[in-house]
């Protein structure tokens, strides 16, 4: 027979409880009873409480819920989600609790639903992904806590989520180029169209576009170019298949090679602008001479290459998305969070030559 807990009992002389505190509650036991305990059990091959089991009765598991729209080595490989993980490992380690990386397929929604509702944790960080994800109506219906990394569109009073401003801070980008005078500008940015393809690509409006950090940080970049009289109709939108510096690289490539190539070119994120440069620097093009380049979120390796951008605190982000799913505020108004952001100028920008 299995060695169960009232085993151990039995053979120590105990009560069940007793054993169990053993194992749950050791402070509530004299170091000598623990031994003893503990010592029975290795002998009759007890493993200690089933976790799965103890986690029901305490009402918690002891897990955080990370969901992103990529594959499982994005965690690990973007720069700025490696960050925000960061921070959010941070905090639940001082709660105790642990991180559940649930990566969710664009190709396969119903398999991301399943994992969402297999999903054993506390509450769900929904980190990057779309609002129209089936896994999220999955979230709700669980009725467990959850915490966007981004403010959502249209958020509700009761919605939980710490943000940037994203359309602000990418006005802030537009404006400065209009200032130096770029009028011929296009935008590199991944989930710009549904097809993740690389290339040139017409969206009439800002608003069609779905993802909603996508298409609040092109129509800030729009609102500050048109500072210079600069249109959306008259905005190079070059997609990437990923947000990878290949893929920005790719992508530049459709606008860098035109007879009439852009004076800057605008990236929405640090990693696709990074690939801007490599496809600058493979044409002996120079940044903020030849072609100005911004990106935004300001990753470690943004300072090393010169490159204007948005400083996000991306670290910052993820201990607070932590603290509100595992402490959350009493005051439902202190659980909508809207941190800062800067304009960081740096070398890669710079007014347009005049010839």
């Amino acid at each position: 027979m299995k060695p169960t807990l009232q085993t151990v009992a039995d053979a120590v002389g105990v009560s069940r409880s007793t054993v169990s505190n053993a194992y749950s509650r050791p402070d509530q036991l004299s170091p000598a009873l623990r031994e003893k305990i503990h010592e029975a059990a290795r002998r009759l091959g007890y493993p200690g409480p089933d976790p799965t089991a103890r986690s029901l009765r305490r009402g918690r598991v002891g897990a955080i819920g990370v969901l992103f729209t990529s594959a499982l080595s994005y965690a690990f490989t973007d720069p700025y989600a490696v960050q925000f993980l960061r921070g959010i490992a941070e905090t639940a380690e001082r709660y105790g609790s642990g991180l559940l990386l649930v990566p969710l397929s664009e190709s396969e929604e119903e398999a991301g639903i399943q994992a969402v509702r297999n999903a054993a944790v506390d509450g769900f960080c929904v980190y990057c992904v779309p609002a129209w994800h089936g896994a999220l109506d999955v979230t709700r219906s669980r009725g467990l806590p959850t915490v966007a990394a981004e403010r959502p569109a249209g958020a509700e009073p009761d919605t939980m989520y710490v943000g940037i401003d994203e359309a602000a801070a990418a006005r802030t980008v537009g404006s400065h180029l209009a200032r130096l005078g770029h009028r011929r500008v296009a935008v590199v940015s991944d989930f710009l169209v549904a097809q993740r393809r690389t290339g040139p690509v017409s969206v009439a409006d800002p608003a069609e576009i779905r993802y909603d950090v996508t298409r609040e940080r092109l129509r800030g970049f729009a609102e500050g170019l048109a500072e210079g009289g600069v249109g959306w109709q008259d905005l190079l939108l070059c997609s990437a298949g990923a947000n990878s510096r290949a893929d920005g690289a790719g992508a530049a490539a459709y606008a860098l090679d035109r007879a009439d190539r852009p004076t800057a070119v605008l990236a929405v994120t640090d990693l696709l602008a990074l690939g801007v440069l490599d496809a600058l620097a493979a044409r002996g093009l120079r940044p903020g001479r030849d072609v100005s380049v911004t990106g935004f979120d300001d990753i470690p390796e943004a300072a090393a290459a010169g490159l204007t951008t948005i400083r996000q605190p991306a670290v910052e982000k993820g201990a607070i998305a932590g603290r509100l799913l595992l402490d959350p505020p009493e005051d439902p108004a202190a659980r909508q969070v809207l941190l800062p952001t800067d304009l960081v100028v740096r070398a890669s920008t710079g007014p347009v030559e005049r010839k």
